[in-house]
Parts: C-alpha cells; sequence; structure tokens
C-alpha cells in the first residue's frame, strides 16, 4: 500500500504530525526490519502509533490482539476516519458476519484486523487467518498474558499460535505496566524470537503524585480542582458516588459530569463530547473510564478512594498531564479507607469452593443439564439471582468476571429492559375496550401504529419511543400494559435484565472448576500482594512517591522528583519552634470540643499544612485521638 513510504511521511499523511514522540521511532523501525520486540511505554506514551505507522509501510494486513472491546472500537473508529480499511471482530456477531469480514481482511486490501484473544480461540478465525498476508502482530495490553501481571487473561496464553502461523512475521508485544517478572513471561509465553525490548522510563517529570489525609474529601478535592485549573478526572468507586460526587462539585461553582456503566450510549457521548470539548471541566467516573481516550491537557486525577493495584493506578494518574504541562495525580485519604479496601477487594475474593457453588447455582438457574449447555445464552437478572440463592453480590459479580476470565462463561452486562406485547383479543372487542376505558387510547394507538403483528407474534417495543410519541412518561406506559395485561387485552412480557451469560463449556460441575483451581488461588494471592503494595504507597511520607511507584516498576532511581506531596513537605518542613506553637494552638482548640480538620483550619493562623503535621505529632504522642465521626479530640 504505502511501501516506498518513509514513517515519517506516513505520519504525517494519516496524523498530521511531523516528527514522532521518544521512543517511537525506534520501535517502528524494529517492525519494518522484521524484529520482535517487547514495548514498555507509560500511559500516554503513543503505543499504537508504534504499530500503526510499519503496518502501513508494509504490504499486507496487521493483527492486533486486544482485551479491550471499547478500545477496539474507538481504535478501528479512528483508523476509518483517517480512511484507513480495519476491521473489528467484537461479540455479538453472527458466524456469517465472521466469515464475510475475514474474507475481506483476505481478499479486500484491509491493514488491521483487531479482535479479542477469546476470538483468537476459534477455529474458524485461526484457520482464514492463514490465508492473510499478515505483515505485523501486535499484541497490547500484553501484561494480560502473565499470570503474576495486573489483569491476568488466560485467553491471552493462545497469542503464541499466531508466532506458529507466522513465523517470520514480525511480533510486537506492548504494555504500559510490567514489572521485570512479568516482561521475562510475555516473552517467554508469546514466544518471541531474539526479542529487543524497548523501555522508557516510568517517570512522569510534569506529574506531582500526590497523598492527603483529610476527613473532608470533597472539601479536599474542591480546594484541589480550584487550585489546578483544567481538565480532570475524579475517581470514585460506585455509580451512585460518580453522581453525588458531581452534585457537589457544581453546587460549589465547579463545571462537573458523570460517567458510569449504567448509562445509555447516548448519554455517555454526550457527556464526553462536552468533558472533550472543555464544555464541562471535570468528569467523575468509575475507574473504567479513560482507557483509549487521549485528552492532553487533563490537569489533575484524582481518587477519592484507594485504587486496587499500583499498576492500574499508574495507568489512571498517567492520563494528566500528556501535554507536558505540570499536572498532579491525587490520592484521597482518612481513617476509614483501609477497611474500606480490604473490604472490597480482599473479603470478596471467591474461594475455589465459592466458584464451584456459583457454577453449579448459575447452571442449575437456566436448568441446563448435565454436559450440555455449551454456546448457550441467557439474559440474567443479576440481583433476582443472587436473591434466589441468598449469595453475597459482591462475592457472586466478581466469581461471574472469574468464570469469564477462564473462559468458562461469557459474562457480558447489559443493562437493558425488554417489553414484549401480544395482542388476544379481536378487533371488535379492543375497540369495545378502548371505548370503555379511553385513558389506555392514546397508548393502545401508538403501539398498534408502530409495530405491525402485535396480533400475531409478541413482540419487542420500545417504551421509550412510545411514551415519546404520545407525550407521556415511560412509567405511564407500563402502567397502561400491565392494565391491558389484567384486562386480558394483552400477554405481556417485561424482563429487566442487566447481563448476558453464555456458556462456553458443556455443563461438568466441579471437574470445569478443578483445570482453574490452582490459577484461581494464585490470582487470590496475587490480589492480596497488590493490596498490599497500595497501603505502602499511601502510608509511607518518608520516600519520595515518584520514587516508590518507580521501584515498584523495577526501575533502579536515586532521584526524588521534588515536587511530590513528600518531597514539598520536606521541603516546608517546620523549625521546631513553630511546630511546639502549631501543636500548643491545636490542643486549645479541642479542649474546648472535638474538631475536624477543615475546622481547625478555619480556627487556626496556621496553613492547612501545618496543622496537619501537628496533629500528626500529637497523635503519635498520644495526646490526641480521632472519635467515631473523623473528629480530633484530647486524647
Amino acid at each position: 500500500m504505502n511501501a516506498m513510504l518513509k514513517p515519517q511521511e506516513v505520519l504525517q499523511k494519516y496524523w498530521g504530525f511531523t516528527s514522532f514522540k521518544e521512543p517511537q521511532e525506534e520501535i517502528i523501525q524494529l517492525a519494518v526490519d522484521g524484529k520482535d520486540s517487547l514495548v514498555l511505554l507509560p500511559t500516554g506514551g503513543g503505543k499504537s502509533i508504534c504499530y500503526q505507522v510499519p503496518a502501513l509501510m508494509k504490504e499486507g494486513i496487521c493483527i492486533v490482539v486486544s482485551p479491550l472491546i471499547a478500545l477496539i472500537k474507538d481504535q478501528v473508529n479512528s483508523l476509518k476516519s483517517k480512511g484507513i480499511k480495519a476491521i473489528a471482530l467484537t461479540s455479538g456477531l453472527k458466524f456469517e458476519e465472521v466469515d464475510s469480514l475475514l474474507d475481506n481482511c483476505i481478499y479486500g486490501n484491509y491493514k488491521f484486523l483487531y479482535l479479542s484473544p477469546e476470538r483468537l480461540q476459534q477455529e474458524l478465525v485461526q484457520e482464514r487467518m492463514k490465508s492473510m498476508n499478515v505483515n505485523l502482530i501486535a499484541i497490547d495490553e500484553a501484561h494480560c498474558i502473565s499470570q503474576w501481571g495486573n489483569d491476568f487473561r488466560p485467553a491471552y496464553r493462545n497469542c503464541s499460535v499466531l508466532k506458529e502461523f507466522f513465523p517470520e512475521t514480525p511480533m510486537m508485544a506492548l504494555t504500559a505496566s510490567a514489572t521485570k517478572t512479568v516482561a521475562g513471561d510475555i516473552i517467554e509465553n508469546l514466544h518471541l524470537h531474539e526479542p529487543v525490548t524497548v523501555k522508557k522510563s516510568f517517570r512522569r517529570e510534569n506529574l506531582s503524585y500526590q497523598v492527603f489525609h483529610t476527613e473532608d474529601k470533597l472539601f479536599k478535592l474542591e480546594q484541589i480542582l480550584k487550585e489546578n485549573n483544567g481538565a480532570a478526572i475524579v475517581y470514585v468507586r460506585s455509580r451512585r458516588a460518580t453522581v453525588e460526587t458531581s452534585e457537589v462539585l457544581n453546587k460549589v461553582g465547579i463545571s462537573a459530569t458523570f460517567f458510569h456503566g449504567g448509562l445509555t450510549n447516548e448519554e455517555k457521548n454526550k457527556r464526553l463530547d462536552a468533558w472533550l470539548t472543555d464544555q464541562t471541566t471535570v468528569m467523575v467516573a468509575t475507574n473504567a473510564f479513560g482507557m483509549g481516550i487521549d485528552k492532553p491537557n487533563v490537569s489533575v486525577i484524582a481518587h477519592i478512594n484507594f485504587p486496587e493495584s499500583l499498576e492500574s493506578y499508574y495507568q489512571e494518574a498517567g492520563r494528566a498531564g500528556r501535554n507536558g504541562e505540570k499536572a498532579v495525580a491525587v490520592i484521597l485519604k482518612n481513617n476509614s479507607d483501609e477497611i474500606q479496601l480490604k473490604n472490597q477487594f480482599i473479603k470478596t475474593l471467591p474461594n475455589v469452593d465459592f466458584i464451584k457453588l456459583l457454577y453449579k447455582k448459575l447452571n442449575n438457574y437456566f436448568q441446563i443439564p448435565y454436559g450440555e449447555g455449551f454456546q448457550q445464552n441467557f439474559s440474567l437478572n443479576f440481583n433476582a439471582f443472587c436473591s434466589a440463592y441468598s449469595i453475597n453480590p459482591m462475592l457472586a459479580y466478581n466469581g461471574l468476571k472469574i468464570l469469564d476470565k477462564h473462559s468458562v462463561i461469557s459474562f457480558l452486562e447489559t443493562h437493558h429492559k425488554k417489553t414484549s406485547v401480544l395482542f388476544i383479543c379481536s378487533n371488535s372487542q379492543l375497540f369495545y375496550y378502548l371505548d370503555q376505558n379511553p385513558s389506555a387510547e392514546k397508548i393502545t394507538q401508538a403501539i398498534l401504529r408502530t409495530y405491525g403483528g402485535v396480533f400475531d407474534i409478541s413482540t419487542a417495543i420500545n417504551v421509550t419511543l412510545i411514551a415519546k410519541k404520545t407525550n407521556t412518561f415511560e412509567k405511564r406506559v407500563l402502567q397502561t400494559l400491565e392494565q391491558l395485561q389484567k384486562d386480558n387485552i394483552i400477554e405481556l412480557e417485561a424482563k429487566d435484565t442487566d447481563a448476558s451469560i453464555t456458556f462456553l463449556k458443556p455443563r461438568e460441575d466441579d471437574k470445569t472448576i478443578n483445570v482453574i483451581a490452582k490459577e484461581i488461588e494464585q490470582q487470590n494471592k496475587l490480589k492480596i500482594q497488590k493490596v498490599k503494595a497500595v497501603l505502602n504507597y499511601v502510608n509511607n511520607e518518608k520516600v519520595c512517591k515518584s520514587t516508590q511507584l518507580l521501584t515498584y516498576f523495577d526501575e533502579d532511581t536515586k532521584e526524588t522528583c521534588g515536587i511530590c506531596s513528600v518531597c514539598l513537605a520536606k521541603k516546608s518542613r517546620l523549625s521546631s519552634d513553630v511546630l511546639a506553637i502549631a501543636k500548643e494552638e491545636v490542643l486549645k482548640c479541642l479542649q474546648k470540643s472535638p474538631l475536624s480538620s477543615k475546622e481547625l483550619a478555619e480556627n487556626i493562623t496556621f496553613k492547612e499544612v501545618y496543622i496537619l503535621e501537628a496533629l500528626k505529632e500529637l497523635i503519635a504522642e498520644e495526646l490526641v485521638t480521632t472519635n467515631s465521626v473523623n473528629q480530633y479530640k484530647i486524647g
């Protein structure tokens, strides 16, 4: 296609840039020269360019394996917008559609085929790939192949089959977070041949890592956002918290919106666009937000709760300051955070016995006989399932994710309501009924005009559309349908599903789980280690925060950053005389009544950082303690 073009010419033609980021050009040249490579670039380092440019320089197609469907879709849409032919084999495609798309890859002069590691396991996909002229293989998020890596996915082990099919084709493994152990695992499992490892330092010179202890997190967040003007992402733990936090920020004059998995695609796109175009300053989101989104001018990343691992924290924090300008990544903590972290990520780890129980209950719930169920798909109301068997929802959710990760089932969170209607009366009976019940006429007529065949077969209807057509509310439409059902005018089927389950293996109960039992136990141990690493990071106030992160990723460094919360605290360390006065002032205030640090700051003329330092010493000296509502009191 572009065999005569040089890397810079391809970059300028499709991306409009005249130069690469360091070390993109070196990585691209390795692929052009036909060499395998392991690419370790921090978040925002421009990994996709590294395989897209050399693929466009050569004849043939590039196969890209990625675990993230949303990211695959974004990448393919981005390539298409540049006039580059790309295909995504996402979930939900029928056999005939997959067959047709693979034909396009062989005969249609396409340049990129994106697919998940699970899709790569399909016999059809593997057989048709062998007929493709593959010029490059890119394994994105390659750390998923390692049992010691963050987000281990056993299906990634199957990526090595590409090396068997195309031994002469260069393979590029890419990741933004890998320790030496994980890097070794990637090379071994992918069967990379004499790979060249290209690693850019994980140090971010412009990013200030900060950890603050505060009883009033939202007040502290308000201060941080007002001190650092510019776009921000605030990560919270739950969907409810995204809504509540954004409301609080808007009330104090900070333009904010929220984003979570329960929103419709239309709502997601609207909120995302407002934030990307700076109509809204702050995006409050759960940690799924941000993957594949390249917004260069984010100046603040704030975590209201502890992250689940340092790998995920480094990636999330790395979304700040991609334009090279000064930015901050903040974790806000209080006395209850450590307990919450352990409750969420350790106490809800399903052991092997629970996974066996969950798998049996799931099969029983859908009445699947022993030895059957392969490729059967079902809609699941998650809360109804948990209630039916008195199962802890968090344990069940994590268990379903584990079964999905190990390709026992496919677990998709879908969040949709399905309403089906069949009219079971004659035309004359219906006209008589509507004459007697005029309140139901408008909605009934709208259904009859919109959906043909509702007298013949049960028909799925769009409640939102009917509500819009009749200028009423969805609730009113549903009430009318329920009344029509009671009066024997229609048969109504209303399902509220929030997940889709596909069984990927025939039911064999304990046998199915025994195969993956060892890996489940190992992953649980690893999760505990990762939680401990997070706690060490947030509680260590002696070592530079940047140094702590670099050390975790096996990067030797003796140079402190000078801009993190630890380094800044050392610079502004109080003299013993001034600290003694600050402690006296704090004790005077607390003798009257217990107070929070915010209330102390309002009553004392010292800066907040000095008050916090005084409190730290007073607690260490056991002169001050905290009460049940996180106020300080004389101890």
